[in-house]
């Protein structure tokens, strides 16, 4: 959300739309963004995940970027774009470890924070947080980023899906993780807090 607008991607019938937020709540669909990659290079339900917009003024200076879950070229990278501005185009994540990307958001500094999750019967739930460096961020580019931070099930984790980054009164960069149940007795909704440490 940003400015009175709510961009909301749709990740099995893929799209990107715009939606005018005011007093009385959400309106209807002002207009479709074009999410740039090839429609056919989305996998039904591993689409778009992610939709984060950049800092104003820094590298891609406020535009929004897009992230699939599980669309991946054929060398098993995960497509993703800048869906505006001068630097408009396709890049792809490197998928590591069986790791799927559910969600991201940019720090102050420009560089983009992305969630990924990991699910397996034998080993059950797993989550990471990478971080991808601002000056990687272009179209043509395979990014790869530090890994902050990686847990499983001994640690009080579950299917998480949602990321969000802001500062506290103090002036802390606080990274906020949240899950989904899924309607499922299996699974919970829990929300988990973190100061980022530079």
């Amino acid at each position: 959300v940003h400015d009175g607008i709510a961009t909301v991607a749709f990740e099995r019938d893929a799209r990107i739309v715009e939606y005018a937020i005011g007093p009385g709540g959400i309106g209807g669909p002002l207009r479709e963004i074009d999410f740039v990659v090839p429609r056919n290079e989305l996998r039904y339900n591993q689409g778009f995940e992610t939709i984060a917009r950049a800092p104003d003024g820094g590298h891609l200076d406020g535009a929004r970027i897009v992230v699939a879950e599980r669309s991946i070229d054929t060398e098993g990278n995960i497509f993703a774009a800048i869906v505006e501005g001068p630097q408009r185009g396709i890049f792809k994540v490197r998928r590591s470890g069986d790791f799927d990307v559910t969600d991201g958001a940019f720090l102050p500094g420009g560089d983009l924070l992305l969630l990924e999750r990991r699910f397996s019967i034998a080993q059950g739930v797993a989550m990471r947080l990478r971080r991808i460096e601002a000056a990687t961020l272009m179209p043509g580019a395979l990014v790869d980023g530090t890994v902050l931070m990686q847990a499983d099930l001994a640690y009080r984790i579950d299917n998480m899906e949602a990321l969000d980054v802001w500062q506290r009164d103090d002036g802390e960069t606080i990274v906020s993780l949240v899950s989904d149940d899924n309607q499922s007795f299996l699974q919970r909704t829990i929300y988990l807090e973190f100061v980022l440490v530079e």
